[in-house]
């Protein structure tokens, strides 16, 4: 059973040029997740692991359809870019960055509630729904994921990355 994403979820990076979105990207598409398109303003015609990037949320979807984002910029942008990608159509974000500001968490929780979007984040490492869909960073690299995640019926909530995995570990025993 899939939880909130599965291998037909369509994503698109926000944020894909920068250094730990390229990481996660990779990570992403080894896996096998559906990364869709990249979104940089200014970077727009580029490619990252042959994902095409986009100047806008508008752009990547009009040319690319997609279900999630995965949210990669600085704290003071992180607003902005959640809100670009819920009035969108965006119906589930991962917010990956950290000291994002209360009031514009709040405020993005507010426009993803009124949308019927599910927000994940911020300050998470992402998801994962073994042998089907990584969204972000969460398990690390593809070998770890797939060693320590194994679909059956219990799920794994953590704020620790380190954590997350230690515990997916002992399940899987």
């Amino acid at each position: 059973m899939a939880i909130l994403a599965d291998e037909n979820t369509r994503i698109i990076v926000q944020g894909i040029t920068g250094r730990e979105a390229v990481t996660f990207t990779k990570d992403m598409i080894d896996y096998g997740s559906k990364v869709v398109a990249g979104v940089t303003p200014g970077k727009g015609g580029q490619a990252v692991y042959g994902v095409p990037v986009f100047n806008t949320v508008y752009e990547a979807l009009k040319a690319h359809p997609a279900d999630a984002s995965v949210i990669s910029v600085p704290p003071a942008m992180i607003k902005g870019a959640a809100l670009e990608a819920l009035s969108n159509g965006i119906e589930l974000l991962v917010i990956v960055a950290e000291r994002v500001p209360r009031k514009d968490t709040i405020e993005i929780l507010e426009v993803a509630r009124t949308n019927g979007a599910v927000v994940i984040g911020p300050n998470t490492l992402g998801m994962i729904n073994p042998h089907t869909v990584k969204i972000g960073m969460a398990g690390g690299p593809v070998e770890n994921v797939k060693s320590a995640y194994m679909p059956g019926t219990v799920a794994v909530a953590s704020r620790s990355g380190g954590m997350t995995t230690e515990i997916a570990n002992l399940l899987t025993i």
